[in-house]
């Protein structure tokens, strides 16, 4: 059987960019009915499922702003899986696996994220921070300096509040094992 001496090069200099071969591409289209573009990028078909679509850039942006993962389901039905999903899901909760990650990258769940808008801070705030708050808005707010204000006492509870669930989370944040 005779070698193939045909190179792929076509001498020298190389009069092709890199990379590029003379042999068809497979391209898969995009599954939008009538799109001729590329379909590169993966979508699921149905929650849970390994059956994807393919879409173009423009489509897939298009699936993705109607996307609805509890449609079909009553607000009970959704708020019952949220929290079954959240119980379940510990490692999704946060981005745990990037302890180099500060505050107000996503690394703070939605409780935390209320505790903040309590306490009046912003997301990326630190803990000395949340301390500070918590004592001029705990003295501002507190039911011996205020007796009778109904008001002052709710928002001195919530305050209370907001501060436990960051001094948990916080807690749980420095005996975290790497």
């Amino acid at each position: 059987m005779a070698r193939s001496t045909r190179s792929m090069d076509w001498g020298f200099p190389r009069w092709r960019p890199y990379g590029s071969e003379r042999e068809a591409v497979k391209v898969r289209l995009c599954d939008r009915e009538g799109c001729d573009a590329p379909g590169d990028r993966p979508a699921p078909k149905s929650p849970n499922s390994p059956e994807r679509w393919y879409f173009c850039e423009t489509h897939a942006g298009e699936y993705n702003r109607n996307w609805n993962y509890f449609e079909g389901l009553t607000a009970e039905e959704a708020a019952k899986r949220e929290a079954e999903e959240r119980r379940t899901a510990d490692g999704y909760a946060e981005s745990r696996h990037n302890a180099w990650a500060g505050p107000g990258d996503g690394s703070r769940s939605r409780d935390e994220m209320r505790a903040l808008e309590v306490l009046e801070l912003d997301p990326d705030a630190v803990f000395e921070a949340v301390r500070a708050a918590w004592r001029r808005l705990a003295k501002e707010n507190h039911p011996d300096i205020r007796p009778g204000d109904a008001e002052a006492a709710k928002r001195f509870q919530a305050i209370q509040a907001a501060y436990e669930v960051l001094r948990a989370a916080e807690e749980r944040r420095q005996w975290r094992p790497d």
